[in-house]
């Protein structure tokens, strides 16, 4: 396995609520990455569905408008359906440029949105996704909460990658979880613009030894629809989100400097062997923990508002003369 792994993150916009246009985008700017030699690219949080910043979705405490619930349908309609065709893309992308894809989306399951975060490997396949477990603020009226089964870490051929969206950053307890699986890529898309952001990505890197990919949206009112009602106004220079990404190496050290200069596919050259070195001082969940004063459980199993027992789908509880019906492929004259 080489030590040496080229990392992209990607500091761009989706075309928002038009899904077929932005996957379009995707492809294009991971043939960017690409030709500059990336094995691993990462694109921001709600690439794909879109971040709709400024737009506050008809809601007051107590009340909701008809206006915000067009809002909500026409975000809705946006997201896509995980697996899908969308999903199909993009690995189809993976494949093609032979290389590793984090993607950020909004995913659509039953009537629920879920901000997600989908890892794709270099043959396309999709290797896992994780539910960001914890909107903040106001998307919580739109997004859906994830739960303990998709907060995996995958072993690739170029290390063991997972992902933490925005400010599920600042939940300490997910970031030990994902230093106990063994993390080495740590990719954090958002769409935190904000100074702080830089020095929480250095913390993140330095304390689990690991090195940080964060990519961000450089979305402008541009990007948007003319009919898109956002606080900020109408003037399509306005800029909603100006970026930042970054990428940061094991010892905190910044690989890659934030730019807020607009969009941009971005490079810096990892060296695994880092890791090792790095955690020769520090590792928090092993020779540097303190297990018998601390510990951590992590609930990994499903959650589901509903669960069925009882006789399978197709069946009827059996009468005193026996079962009033069985299936075609159990009665012997099917």
């Amino acid at each position: 396995m080489s030590c040496s792994v080229q990392a992209a993150v990607v500091q761009a916009a989706p075309i928002l609520f038009d899904t077929p246009r932005t996957v379009a985008k995707l492809v294009e700017l991971t043939r960017d990455a690409a030709a500059r030699a990336a094995n691993i690219v990462v694109f921001p949080e709600a690439f794909v569905g879109g971040y709709p910043k400024g737009l506050d979705f008809g809601a007051r405490l107590g009340s909701r408008s008809p206006e915000g619930r067009d809002d909500f349908r026409r975000y809705f309609e946006s997201a896509i359906d995980v697996p899908g065709p969308e999903t199909e893309a993009i690995g189809a992308a993976a494949r093609d440029c032979n290389l590793h894809l984090v993607v950020g989306v909004i995913e659509r399951d039953g009537g629920t949105l879920y901000c997600t975060a989908l890892m794709f490997g270099s043959a396309g396949q999709l290797l896992g996704k994780h539910r960001k477990l914890m909107p903040t603020a106001l998307e919580r009226l739109v997004w859906g909460f994830g739960d303990g089964s998709t907060l995996p870490v995958i072993d690739s051929e170029i290390g063991r990658l997972g992902s933490v969206i925005c400010w599920e950053n600042y939940m300490p307890m997910l970031r030990m979880a994902m230093y106990a699986e063994g993390i080495e890529l740590y990719c954090a898309p958002t769409v935190d613009d904000r100074d702080t952001w830089l020095p929480t990505m250095r913390t993140i890197a330095l304390e689990g030894r690991c090195f940080v990919l964060s990519a961000c949206q450089y979305l402008t009112r541009a990007d948007c629809p003319a009919d898109y009602d956002a606080v900020q106004g109408d003037d399509p220079a306005t800029v909603l989100i100006r970026g930042g990404s970054c990428i940061v190496d094991p010892l905190g050290n910044i690989l890659l400097e934030p730019s807020f200069d607009g969009e941009a596919v971005r490079t810096a050259e990892l060296d695994r062997g880092m890791i090792a070195g790095g955690k020769y001082d520090l590792d928090v969940v092993g020779h540097y923990a303190r297990p018998d004063i601390f510990h951590l459980t992590v609930d990994k199993s499903p959650k589901s508002a509903v669960a069925f027992s009882g006789p399978p789908p197709g069946s009827i509880a059996p009468t005193e003369d026996g079962p009033a019906w069985e299936p075609a492929e159990g009665r012997s004259d099917a």
